[in-house]
C-alpha cells in the first residue's frame, strides 16, 4: 500500500476542484486520482466541466453511473421540471438522500482497488446548504465505517469543512488557481453555463467570491 496515493471525490465544481489541486500539490498528479458520480444531476454540465478539468490538471479520472438512484429518491436537483426551494431553517428541497454516504462508499471501494488511503472530499458545513451529510460528524462516522467494512486504513479528509466561502476563495487564490476555478467550475443547480446568479449555490458561491475579493482589496497596500 503505498500511503501517499489519494482519491478525491470531483464534480467539477468550486470546492472538489480547490480540493483536487490542493491534493496534487501535496501528493503529486501520479498519486492523485478524481472520481466523479453521474447520479441523474440536472445540472449535468458539471460532469463536462469535471472531465475537462481533469485533463487540464494531468489526473486520471473514473466516472461511475449512479443513475439507479432516481428510482429510489425525489428531490429537485435530480428534477429539472421542480423549483427549487430552501427554506429558513430547513434542509433545501436540493438535498438528495444519501448522496455523501454513497459517494464515499464506492470512493473507498475503488481507492482500495488503487492501493490508496486517502479520500478527499469538499464537503463545508461552515457555508453550506444545510444538507446533513456536509456535516463533520458524519465524515467522522462514515470514516468508521469504512474503515471496519473493508478493514483497511481510510483517511478521509475535508479541507473545506470549517471555511467560509470567501475562504475557500481565499485558499484557491494561495493555490495560486482563483482565475482558473471562476472560468472553469461550474456549480449552478440550474445548470446555466456561468451560473444563472439566483440558485442557492450561485448566491453562496458569489457571495462568498464578493467578500473575498473586497477583504483582498482592502487589504492591499495604498500606492
Amino acid at each position: 500500500m503505498n500511503p501517499q496515493k489519494a482519491v478525491v471525490v470531483f464534480s467539477g465544481g468550486q470546492d472538489s476542484t480547490t480540493c483536487l489541486i490542493q491534493a496534487i500539490r501535496r501528493y503529486g498528479n501520479d498519486n492523485v486520482e478524481a472520481i466523479t458520480f453521474q447520479y441523474g444531476q440536472r445540472h449535468a454540465i458539471e460532469l463536462e466541466r469535471a472531465r475537462r478539468i481533469a485533463q487540464d490538471l494531468g489526473v486520471r479520472q473514473t466516472v461511475l453511473d449512479l443513475s439507479l438512484m432516481q428510482q429510489i429518491t425525489h428531490n429537485a436537483l435530480m428534477d429539472e421540471t421542480a423549483e427549487i426551494q430552501a427554506p429558513a431553517g430547513g434542509v433545501p428541497n436540493t438535498f438528495v438522500d444519501g448522496r455523501n454516504a454513497l459517494f464515499l462508499l464506492y470512493a473507498a471501494i475503488y481507492a482500495k482497488s488503487r492501493h490508496a488511503r486517502h479520500l478527499i472530499t469538499g464537503v463545508c458545513e461552515t457555508d453550506f446548504s444545510g444538507y446533513p451529510d456536509c456535516r463533520d460528524i458524519f465524515i467522522k462516522s462514515m470514516n468508521v465505517t469504512l474503515n471496519l467494512a473493508m478493514d483497511y486504513d481510510f483517511q478521509i479528509h475535508t479541507p473545506l469543512m470549517y471555511l467560509t466561502k470567501a475562504q475557500t476563495w481565499a485558499l484557491a487564490d494561495e493555490l495560486g488557481c482563483l482565475d482558473y476555478i471562476r472560468e472553469h467550475t461550474h456549480t449552478c443547480y440550474h445548470g446555466v453555463a456561468g451560473g444563472c446568479g439566483e440558485c442557492p449555490s450561485c448566491v453562496l458561491r458569489e457571495r462568498g467570491l464578493a467578500e473575498y475579493l473586497a477583504q483582498k482589496a482592502a487589504a492591499a497596500p495604498t500606492a
